[in-house]
């Protein structure tokens, strides 16, 4: 016993501890869930240690690390051009979209691959999509329907997409935002045109795989893939209906119908067991259920509001943000920036706080928001004012633990106020986040 001991020790010394990529929309399994562990705490006093930060253009779309790069999307405008200050106008404004990579550890500009994109979509600030890397590969995804497969380690192209000349797509009020999904040897993107809401393409060479679905537009939802019903579903939410699909052939399994107004459909659907979670900004939310035995599920319950005004929504109506499933609890930002908490099985609302977020249900907060990302027993929030929170979630309500600003809010789209609209990346413990001005890095690792 006295000759095992220092082995046993020695070995939970050498354990390693967990570090993780963050290579596509949401992480490594598409869930949203950071799964290191020797993070920090709490900040320390200042914040934590930035590594470094790095001028970039503008975008919505969010950083992916993978194989010591980080991969993002950014935007130039031409000489001259410039961005109306009505937000919703869709003036045409000439410029050049960007796919970056970078050094981990530096932030050094390791190649860029640039192209020419006249905008004439809403919020026309730049990219919206995160890239997804794989297999030396990297698949990134423009506002106006360009679709692109580089080399990981050149930036050169392999193939490449252009959704309305290829499909006859109509762009939508504010462009294409769906992060595309990787599944085995497919791409799956959400595209539009006729029978081309969904269209899988083959990862290696653009080749059409399938294409299924039709709608009046594909929406902004990322599709993701759940066992659910007794089946590998591919879940796609567009504007007129939730859907799940064979995702080897496109084939459809169920259709749901939930007509959401302007096309609103968003936030990632969320899976917890059995059931299946969508909601949205002015129709609210819904919860699907399965039996188990059918791939058809049933409507466990619906929110009966149509507004989004704080005072008259129920339940959950997100605008951006996607919400999280823990203990039998939903826990989301509402229309005007209020963190609430529901149950799961009926859609009560228990409780609700503007803490996080600063909202004051006045009106002036409309889209406010915090990404949510739980961590252990915790949960990393990062708000639209540029400030990393660790707080936790429980039945009982929000607790903080700890808040720094990271990044200055530099996006003014937001009914004038200056905001920050892009989800971070949590890898190899540190965040990576970015404003329409610079992409900064922070060390999150335990001391």
């Amino acid at each position: 016993m006295r000759r095992l001991l220092p082995l046993v020790i020695l070995g939970a010394i050498a354990t390693p501890v967990l570090a993780d990529d963050w290579p596509q929309w949401f992480g490594p399994k598409r869930d949203g869930v950071w799964r290191e562990t020797g993070i920090i705490e709490k900040f320390p006093e200042g914040g934590p240690k930035v590594k470094w930060r790095v001028p970039i253009g503008a975008g919505y779309a969010g950083p992916a690390v993978a194989g010591g790069k980080v991969f993002v999307q950014d935007r130039v405008l031409d000489k001259g051009a410039v961005i109306g200050d009505n937000p919703f106008k869709k003036d045409a404004v000439n410029g050049k979209d960007r796919i970056l990579c970078l050094e981990e550890a530096t932030g050094k500009e390791l190649w860029k691959h640039e192209y020419p994109s006249k905008y004439e979509i809403s919020y026309a600030s730049g990219p919206r999509a995160t890239p997804v890397i794989a297999d030396g590969k990297v698949y990134a995804q423009g506002s106006m329907g360009e679709l692109f497969c580089l080399d990981a380690s050149s930036g050169k192209v392999i193939w490449s997409k252009n959704f309305p000349k290829d499909y006859e797509a109509s762009v939508p009020m504010w462009g294409w935002a769906a992060s595309p999904l990787l599944d085995g040897d497919k791409l799956i993107c959400l595209v539009g045109g006729k029978d081309s809401v969904a269209v899988a393409f083959n990862k290696d060479t653009g080749k059409e795989v399938w294409k299924s679905l039709s709608a009046k537009e594909p929406g902004y939802c990322p599709p993701v893939i759940f066992e659910v019903g007794g089946k590998r579903q591919l879940i796609i939410w567009h504007p007129e209906a939730i859907n799940g699909l064979d995702p080897d052939t496109g084939k459809v399994f169920w259709t749901q119908p939930f007509n959401v107004k302007a096309g609103l459909s968003i936030p990632t659907p969320r899976v917890d067991g059995d059931k299946l979670f969508v909601t949205s900004f002015y129709n609210g939310s819904m919860m699907l259920k399965f039996d188990g035995k059918k791939a058809e599920p049933v409507v466990l319950w619906k929110g009966k509001s149509n507004s989004e005004q704080p005072r008259n929504t129920d339940g959950l109506h997100a605008i951006m943000v996607t919400p999280t499933i823990k203990d039998g609890m939903i826990y989301g930002v509402c229309s005007y920036g209020e963190l609430r908490g529901l149950k799961e099985d009926t859609g009560e609302r228990v409780w609700e706080s503007g803490k996080l977020t600063g909202s004051t249900k006045q009106g002036k907060d409309r889209w406010n928001n915090a990404f949510i990302v739980p961590q252990g027993d915790r949960f990393f929030f990062f708000t639209e004012q540029g400030d990393l929170v660790i707080g936790k979630l429980t039945p009982k309500g929000y607790e903080e633990i700890s808040r720094a600003n990271i990044l200055k809010p530099d996006n003014k789209m937001a009914s004038g106020r200056p905001v920050v609209w892009s989800h971070p990346a949590f890898a190899n413990k540190s965040a990576f986040a970015r404003n329409d001005s610079e992409i900064v890095c922070v060390s999150l690792a335990a001391e």
